[in-house]
C-alpha cells in the first residue's frame, strides 16, 4: 500500500504548458496533468485503455476523426490503440487511468508530451 497526495508531488514539467504527476501501480497508471489554455497532445495511440477525467476547465478530443468536447466534471474512456489528440480549450486540470501501466512513461520514452 502506498499514499499519495497530489498538493505534495512534485510537477514534470512537460512542455511549457502542460506538467504532470504519476503514479505507477501494479495494474495500472494515474497521472494528474495541468493542461494551460491552448496546449496540444499531439495525435498519439498506445496499448493502454484509458479514461480521462477532467476536474476543472474543457478539453477538445479529436478520436478516428470525431471531435469530443469533454468538461468539469465529465469522463472520456479511450479504448486501446486508438489514435488520439487533445486540445485545453481552456486552463484545465484532468486525472488520466491507464491500464495496463504506462511502460512506455517508465522508460522515459514521452517524447510527444515534451513539444
Amino acid at each position: 500500500m502506498a499514499l499519495h497526495n497530489w498538493g505534495e508531488m512534485p510537477e514534470e514539467q512537460m512542455n511549457p504548458l502542460v506538467g504532470r504527476k504519476v503514479i505507477h501501480g501494479e495494474t495500472m497508471t494515474v497521472a494528474r496533468l495541468r493542461l494551460a489554455k491552448g496546449a496540444v497532445v499531439p495525435l498519439h495511440h498506445h496499448v493502454n485503455e484509458q479514461i480521462t477525467n477532467v476536474e476543472q476547465g474543457r478539453l477538445r478530443f479529436v478520436l478516428g476523426g470525431e471531435e469530443v468536447f469533454v468538461g468539469a466534471g465529465e469522463s472520456l474512456l479511450i479504448p486501446p490503440n486508438v489514435a488520439h489528440e487533445v486540445e485545453a480549450l481552456e486552463d484545465s486540470v484532468a486525472l488520466d487511468l491507464f491500464s495496463p501501466p504506462r511502460e512506455d512513461w517508465k522508460r522515459g520514452d514521452d517524447s510527444y508530451l515534451r513539444k
